[in-house]
Formats: structure tokens, sequence, C-alpha cells
């Protein structure tokens, strides 16, 4: 933690550049745009998570500012990225902003209610990115991420897993890199930094100790929704997109 707080945002953005947090002038940039305020109500400008609901909490800034740098050499004009457990929409407008008019980024995240969440925050200070089809919001299971979209160059994962999903590694493209944390939920995580070669070889690199919620199905997650199904409503395992806040457009199958 960089212990980084602030009465605005800017003054937030500031502490973390003065403490060495954010190094580059483009994240410095992109996190500026990008109000914290928007995505949660609740010490929006403390360095620290916050409790979003649905046992899910939005990350420290300083964790979002971490990710963008380690991945910004992949975030570059017409690029195309990946966004695993979206949650307030925070991390995936950054990466939007980041590529450009000609990019794109997919962000996946599986409670509905995040998702419409994450929509309305990001249609309060950026809704260009939704409505010229930069960005796109979908809600399903991240573990498997979006055959559609790939390959990527590169995925971002805001959850913990034991392990690297296979099917992430298989939509990434060569040349291209992942930041996810792995380890198990009750401690011992690592923000992790996995870089395809063009051979195929994905080469690991340890990069901090960290402790975030769990990638997992919704009903782990959140077991209220699965006794409200069973209580009569039911949905199925789809995947929907979301490029305006008013209209799905399209369901599909993972």
């Amino acid at each position: 933690m960089s212990w980084c707080w602030g009465n605005s945002h800017d003054e937030l953005i500031t502490c973390m550049k003065e403490h060495g947090v954010i190094r580059s002038s483009r994240v410095e940039s992109v996190m500026r745009i990008v109000d914290r305020g928007h995505y949660t109500k609740t010490n929006p400008y403390v360095d620290a998570p916050q409790s979003i609901g649905y046992n899910v909490v939005i990350s420290a800034p300083h964790l979002h500012a971490r990710a963008l740098e380690y991945l910004q050499d992949h975030l570059h004009e017409g690029s195309k990225c990946l966004d695993i457990g979206s949650g307030t929409g925070y991390v995936a407008a950054c990466m939007a902003l980041m590529v450009g008019n000609t990019g794109k980024v997919i962000g996946i995240e599986h409670m509905e209610e995040l998702l419409q969440s994450s929509i309305d925050n990001i249609s309060s200070g950026h809704p260009h990115l939704l409505s010229n089809g930069t960005l796109e919001l979908m809600l399903g299971d991240g573990r498997h991420g979006f055959l559609d979209g790939a390959p990527y160059d590169c995925i971002h994962v805001g959850a913990s897993s034991p392990s690297v999903p296979q099917a992430l590694v298989d939509q990434l493209k060569p040349g291209g890199r992942i930041i996810m944390p792995i380890g198990p939920y009750e401690g011992g995580q690592q923000l992790e930094q996995l870089d395809k070669l063009s051979t195929g070889i994905v080469l690991r690199k340890p990069l901090l100790a960290v402790r975030y919620v769990p990638l997992t199905d919704q009903h782990k997650q959140w077991p209220e929704q699965q006794q409200q199904k069973q209580n009569g409503h039911h949905d199925d395992e789809q995947v929907q997109k979301y490029p305006s806040s008013d209209k799905m457009l399209q369901r599909k199958s993972f």
C-alpha cells in the first residue's frame, strides 16, 4: 500500500506519483481522467479497497496503478484487451482510453448487478467508450475468457485463482501479457506477470504479494442469489453484451 489519500481524485493521483506508484506519464494521464469517485462512493480517494457489495471490493488505487503500469506496453493504440472480473468498470475504462478509438477492450463480470452498475459508472464520465464500441461489457464467467474476441494483446484479471486458467493462456496472442493474482484465497497470493512467447511458452514472473477476492462462479461468490433462484427465479449460463446502458444487443453461450 502506498498510504496515499486525498480530498480529491487529483490529490490521490499526485500522492501516488510522488510515492513512485505511478511512474509513467501515460498511466498518470489516464488515471487522472478516470475519477475514482464515479466508481465508488465510499472513501474513493483513500488508497484502500472498498466494498461494492456481493462479497466484492474495488481494489486499492495503487493496485490499479500497478496493473496499468505492467500492461502499458500492451495497451497501445489499436490493441485488443480483456478485463476479467471488471467489477466497477474502473480498470476497463482506463484500458479503453489507453487503446484508443482503433482498439478494443472487453470487460467480463459475472454479477449482473455489478455489470449494470459499471455501465452507469462509465456513462457518468466516459459514455463515448460504450457508444463507439471501444469498450464492451459482458455478463459471463471470466474463467473461460471470451473466445469470440480472441486473440488478445493483454489480459487483466481482477480476482485470484490457484492457477492460471488455460483458456486465458490460449486466448492470449504470442507476445501478449497477462497480469493476475495467483494463489489461494486464504493467503499467499502473488500478483504475477505472464508473457507468452512466439513459441507458445509462457514465462511467469512474480511481482508483489497481494490479497484479492477469488475468481469463482457467482453462486459461490454470492450464495444469496442462488437461494433466490431456488425460490423461483432461474437464469442460464450465458453471456450478454452491454455496449450501452439501455439496450442488450446480443446473448451468447460461452
